[in-house]
């Protein structure tokens, strides 16, 4: 029991500091998880980034659920999913609920911005360090980097660890061979895997005709979450056209009432899909925030529970280990790509911005700052510098 409500509270944590997107995300997950704490290997988590990006849904997410998994079996990655989408999940039904009466000056929020800039920038580094060790490696992430910021599709995620995969099967036999996961157990069997697996595409399939029999809005609400949460790849900006077109086109909500949400889910730390809680809001309350919520992270939950025995079996496998050191080293090419853009592109725009990671990347490198007190710091110079 101690276990798991260190679970929930670690992720309730990175759920109240962890600014700037999926990929900023994972560089928090890897300060905490790999680092700090040593839950798990920088190999095993690069699994679980790499896992992420083969499924559709919240790519942070499902690392944060793997990560319960693994620690707490189906419970702790329920809680884990818990902590890390229960800070924004409050913040934007309150914000749904005081919208119509507020306005809400969010300048300083450009301070956060620049603090993920630099906890991305430090995850790469560490883990370029731990999973790039021969000139394969490194070639491998510079293709890898290359392409996703050339062919600018979401399956380019996909195919660049499938290629990558393909070389270092090839190229990386022999050099990863003393890189294997550390992981004695997994949590669940293979069977309660394929049972998840078979669970998704039944909902992903059943849901539409229950709709179309019972004209119910919460069945109708629960049916356009899911499915936005199930075909989805690429995140929460990905996201949008298709909520968009399921609840503004409908005549649900409003433009204006949409895009406010959408902006204010930029501002919050945690995932990008919290943003249906506040659709939810909008539309039926608080019983609505709480479908949505769910509803949306339900694909996420079962696929990578329900896949992940596979992925490590695959893993622990000698002839395949070469596979997974050039997806490994595509994981990190694929972080790189998303650092350059759009984080550093969208968000890097002045010299006061540089010499202001500058100064938090010495933080964490140097003095090894914690990343909660970044985010302190980052709230600080947002204050002073952005309002």
């Amino acid at each position: 029991m101690r276990r798991l409500w260190e679970i929930f509270f670690v992720a309730l944590k990175l759920g109240c500091t962890s600014f700037g997107g999926p990929t900023a995300h994972l560089g928090y997950f890897q300060q905490e998880y790999v680092q700090k704490r040593k839950w798990l290997s920088a190999h095993d988590y690069g699994q679980l980034v790499m896992l992420s990006q083969f499924l559709p849904g919240p790519a942070s997410s499902q690392v944060g659920m793997g990560v319960g998994l693994l620690r707490g079996g189906v419970l702790g990655s329920f809680l884990s999913f818990l902590g890390f989408t229960l800070p924004s999940v409050l913040i934007l039904i309150l914000f749904a609920y005081f919208s119509k009466y507020t306005e809400f000056k969010m300048d300083w929020i450009h301070g956060l911005k620049l603090v993920a800039v630099a906890i991305v920038a430090h995850a790469i580094f560490d883990m370029g360090k731990k999973l790039l060790s021969t000139k394969w490696h490194w070639l491998i992430a510079l293709l890898t980097l290359i392409t996703v910021l050339t062919w600018l599709n979401p399956l380019a995620q996909i195919v660049a660890i499938l290629i990558a995969a393909c070389l270092g099967f090839q190229l990386l036999k022999k050099s990863d061979e003393g890189n294997t996961s550390k992981l004695v157990h997994i949590p669940i069997s293979k069977t309660t895997g394929i049972v998840l697996l078979v669970l998704f595409f039944v909902l992903l399939l059943g849901l539409p005709i229950l709709a179309a029999l019972w004209h119910l809005e919460w069945i109708s609400m629960i049916e356009k979450f899911y499915l936005a949460g199930a075909l989805v790849f690429g995140g929460g900006h990905v996201v949008l056209p298709l909520l968009e077109t399921q609840f503004v086109q409908s005549g649900q909500i409003s433009t204006s009432d949409f895009l406010a949400g959408y902006g204010m889910t930029q501002a919050v730390p945690g995932p990008l899909f919290t943003f249906a809680a506040y659709i939810g809001m909008v539309i039926a309350g608080v019983p609505g925030a709480i479908i949505a919520t769910f509803a949306i992270f339900l694909p996420a939950f079962l696929l990578v529970v329900g896949a992940l025995p596979f992925w490590i079996s695959l893993s622990r496998i000698a002839r395949l280990r070469g596979a997974m050191a050039g997806a490994n080293a595509a994981v990190v090419g694929i972080l790189a790509a998303a650092f350059v853009h759009p984080i550093v592109t969208q968000t890097i725009i002045s010299t006061l911005d540089i010499f202001i990671v500058a100064v938090f990347l010495w933080c964490l490198i140097r003095w090894k700052i914690q990343p909660y007190l970044l985010v302190l710091l980052g709230i600080v110079v947002g204050v002073i510098f952005y309002t």
